[in-house]
């Protein structure tokens, strides 16, 4: 049977990767990607999903930014070009139901595959995912796509994680939904898309 990238809140993770302020000025999109992801991050913390965010060289490249949302979240420094440092791991560890990886972030190419890797669903939410130019990002959405990630935008993955308009967060859900996150240059069909 084929995987269906189905999401449930207690059987997910959302991933933020490396959204922080030296990269505000040099990845393309960037408030669009960081106003999508704090909608995904908020989405899923009213909806019970765990978030973990990472920072790459927060000494020189700064601090997660703020619009963000996660001043009170703990940070995983790194080095590395994926997100599945040892601490990362510790955490996905800790949770044996874990299915499915939802990420938001900036060149996280190398996190998605090591995910993949491991077994999980990973849904890359292109609204909120992002590199220095266009061609990097539309290439790296396309490698993501062929070796079994599932593309899908912040709206898409928050109904996918309500699955019912009866659900007790839905108001709440929903008012995330409504709001207009800009990010037509991120459309798959238009400049930068693939």
């Amino acid at each position: 049977m084929a995987r269906l990238g189905r999401l449930c809140p207690s059987r997910s993770v959302l991933l933020l990767c490396d959204l922080q302020e030296r990269f505000r000025p040099i990845i393309h999109c960037f408030p669009q990607v960081v106003s999508a992801a704090a909608r995904v991050r908020q989405g899923c913390q009213a909806l019970g999903v765990p978030v973990l965010v990472t920072e790459q060289r927060p000494e020189v490249l700064g601090p997660t930014v703020p619009e963000l949302g996660v001043q009170d979240l703990p940070k995983h420094p790194k080095t590395s070009f994926s997100m599945l440092v040892p601490p990362v791991q510790a955490e996905l560890r800790a949770r044996p139901q874990l299915s499915a990886a939802i990420l938001c972030g900036i060149e996280a190419q190398q996190t998605t595959l090591d995910l993949l890797e491991q077994g999980l669903d990973v849904h890359v939410v292109v609204d909120a995912c992002s590199s220095r130019s266009p061609m990097d990002r539309a290439v790296a959405l396309g490698r993501l796509q062929q070796s079994g990630a599932f593309l899908t935008t912040s709206e898409s993955v928050l109904l996918l994680l309500l699955r019912d308009c009866a659900h007790p967060c839905f108001r709440q859900v929903l008012q995330l939904i409504k709001e207009q996150v800009p990010g037509r240059e991120l459309l798959m069909g238009g400049p930068g898309g693939l």
